[in-house]
């Protein structure tokens, strides 16, 4: 008789990888999306200090020109001195304004991420959760199926000896008919 429990243990088997197989790539999925933001959250510093020294490096420029200025048109000391105070007040409350919009956003990113991760970490705890209970029923319903296609094995078993002794008791017949005629 053929065993048919392996093909139906080995299909089990692969739905079970499956099932694992794919709650791992849900799981590195929200693993690249958490380092994404960390990757995110680190550039804030190198942003804000290059968006600082472009400002610095217009202040520079403005100073420069009010040099240049300075040098050539004599006279005009004070007028240039009260220009770069003026200037230097701009950026510095530029400079100010930048510092603390680059804390704000990077404070509330930082809030935002957290959150996501706090609510993806609960997601993926619960998907686990269900992942387990689904594989719990599926080993159920192999233990099930295997024991139906035992029974049905069993039966049909059951059903060829049956089969057989009918046709042995057929061949007696038969033979106890022709020896009856022979005699």
């Amino acid at each position: 008789m053929v065993e048919y429990t392996s093909p139906v243990t080995t299909t089990f088997e692969m739905q079970r990888a499956a099932i694992k197989q794919s709650q791992q790539a849900f799981e590195q999925t929200v693993e690249f999306q958490q380092n994404v933001g960390e990757a995110v959250r680190d550039s804030f510093e190198s942003q804000e200090s290059a968006q600082r020294r472009g400002v610095e490096l217009t202040q520079s420029a403005i100073h420069g020109y009010l040099d240049t200025v300075e040098g050539m048109v004599p006279g005009v000391e004070d007028s240039v001195e009260e220009i770069r105070n003026a200037v230097d007040e701009q950026f510095d409350f530029l400079l100010e304004n930048h510092a603390e919009a680059f804390e704000t956003f990077s404070e509330e990113y930082d809030e935002g991420v957290d959150a996501y991760d706090e609510l993806t970490e609960e997601y993926v705890e619960a998907m686990n959760e269900q992942i387990e209970m689904v594989l719990e029923a599926h080993e159920d319903m192999e233990a099930q199926s295997l024991e139906a296609v035992e029974q049905v094995e069993t039966q049909v078993e059951q059903v060829q000896e049956q089969v057989q002794e009918v046709q042995e008791q057929v061949q007696d017949v038969q033979d106890q008919a022709a020896e009856q005629i022979e005699a």
